[in-house]
């Protein structure tokens, strides 16, 4: 068992862990985090998408231990004062919602794209977020959820 601290979402859990739980497990199963999936299991879907310190990251692969001193953010950590963040409403709007689980990851892969590209081309948001599996949307309706946003901000440097 280890001791670790874990950021996410800007708040600090202490927790102990056996060294082979993922960090998909802590968030689901001891921080009661759901958003992000479990699809694969095996870092296939993307449905388990998180961002790490500005990184997508497939967390059913990575080790719990390994995320100490990392600022991890899901899903549930980007609606504000009961605000949806931009993608969450035009995923909404776009209707690139259908089924829904695979879309907590595809959102968190596209902020990630967003947060270093505020100008992505189509191209650009289909590479980021080709690691999610989609049974349902066909991607049209995702991507055209992700340009609307990136054309709708006037972006500068920093955090989407």
């Amino acid at each position: 068992m280890a001791d670790i601290t874990l950021l996410v979402n800007g708040i600090k859990h202490s927790l102990k862990v056996k060294e082979n739980v993922t960090l998909l497990q802590v968030l689901r199963d001891r921080l009661g985090l759901t958003g992000a999936k479990v699809g694969c299991d095996c870092g296939d879907c993307g449905t388990c998408t998180v961002i790490v310190d500005g990184e997508p990251l497939l967390s059913c692969i990575a080790l719990a231990v390994e995320m100490e001193e990392k600022a991890i953010q899901t899903i549930e950590g980007l609606a504000q004062d009961g605000q949806l963040h931009p993608l969450q409403q035009s995923f909404h709007e776009h209707g690139a919602v259908q089924c829904g689980f695979c879309t907590p990851g595809m959102i968190m892969s596209a902020k990630a794209l967003l947060d270093k590209n505020p100008k992505p081309t189509e191209y650009e948001v289909r590479r980021a977020i080709s690691g999610n599996s989609c049974r349902c949307t066909g991607y049209d309706k995702p991507v055209k959820a992700i340009i609307a946003v990136a054309e709708s901000r006037s972006h500068t440097k920093g955090e989407f």
